[in-house]
């Protein structure tokens, strides 16, 4: 089969990162994987170029000309399946591939899609969307959004769960204290101010705490700030981004997030594949994960005293925290690994659409 997979970029990201696993994969499998990227090569397409992938930048233009240069390099690679990954790729790139005669069009929604819904972008993407035969969201919540949306084509919308590589685990940090980790941007809406304050209120029964914040953005000069202003010096690392994550997840002892939305989380996944409890805050696909697979605590967005009692909590209960731990292992197995996205998707490539 042969599988065109369409993107914004191929920066660091969880959607990205999702993309590359499945190219390659995909290819282990005996199928023909390229990249169209529109914006720019990033550095986990240098990654798959590195590799032996086909990866092509269009490069950013008027929508006109987008979707000619689409029509054409879609018409010139004659794929099977074409699959949109989010909605700016979704609109660029859905037309031309059935113009081009792709036998199937899949977008997958990447985040959460909450409301309030910006009304005349959802009504856009849907207009464009029945071009699509399926709409993927990455969780139930995104799915349930994803219906009420304006013009939603609610017979194409399916579930696929995110899957990763289960981290190898890999102990190369030496590891004082009871230690927390966050994996992603440094976004606003990571909402990171949360996890430095609740951090500092746990630290007033757990004087031994530690904060891993791995990752990049616009917000760490502003984080770090704040986490002098609250005292943590010695106890906060801003490790910047890293490729090699595997022995931040394999030494914490929790995993945290706050964002004020999310969808389902690559960092969540790669966390419960080697048992690590997690806290978070109640949005989208991360708390319907850990409620379900019974895997940590959840605590309301900017509530700082329920955050910190969530992980003053697992630090000192070990029987909880152990139970977590197995609990997130065998909700990742049975539902989040790579093979089984993978298959969910490859299902859905020859599967009649409704």
């Amino acid at each position: 089969m042969k599988i065109v997979h369409v993107v914004y970029s191929l920066e660091m990201g969880g959607a990205e990162i999702l993309v590359a696993q499945l190219c390659r994969l995909q290819r282990a499998h005996g199928h023909e994987v390229s990249v169209i990227a529109y914006s720019n090569l990033g550095t986990l397409g240098e990654a798959l170029v590195a590799e032996g992938f086909v990866v092509q930048v269009l490069g950013e233009a008027p929508l006109p000309k987008t979707l000619t240069r689409f029509i054409g390099e879609l018409r010139r690679l004659r794929p099977d399946v074409v699959h949109c990954h989010n909605p700016a790729p979704t609109l660029q790139a859905a037309i031309p591939a059935r113009i081009a005669g792709a036998k199937c069009i899949v977008s997958t929604r990447h985040s959460l899609v909450a409301p309030p819904y910006n009304r005349g972008e959802e009504i856009a993407y849907n207009l464009v969307a029945r071009c699509c035969d399926w709409i993927v969201g990455i969780c139930d919540a995104t799915c349930e959004n994803l219906r009420h949306t304006p013009l939603a084509l609610r017979n194409r919308i399916v579930r696929v769960y995110n899957g990763v590589d289960p981290v190898e685990p890999a102990n190369a940090h030496p590891k004082e204290g009871f230690t927390l980790l966050f994996v992603g941007r440094l976004a606003p809406i990571k909402n990171l101010s949360m996890l430095l304050r609740a951090t500092a209120a746990a630290k007033q029964q757990l004087p031994n705490i530690k904060l891993w914040i791995v990752g990049h953005g616009a917000e760490r000069e502003k984080l770090e700030a704040l986490s002098h202003e609250l005292g943590l010096d010695g106890q906060v690392t801003f490790w910047g981004e890293r490729l090699d994550v595997a022995a931040f997840f394999t030494d914490a002892d929790i995993y945290c997030m706050t964002s004020f939305s999310e969808g389902l989380p690559m960092s969540l996944l790669q966390a419960m594949s080697v048992g690590v409890p997690a806290v978070v805050t109640s949005v989208g696909g991360m708390a319907e994960v850990v409620k379900n697979a019974r895997a940590g605590l959840t605590a309301p967005v900017d509530d700082v005293r329920t955050m910190a009692d969530a992980i003053v909590q697992i630090a000192t209960n070990q029987a909880q925290r152990e139970t977590f731990a197995e609990n997130a292992r065998t909700a990742y197995g049975e539902n989040f690994t790579l093979d089984r996205m993978y298959e969910a998707y490859m299902n859905l490539y020859t599967r009649p659409r409704k």
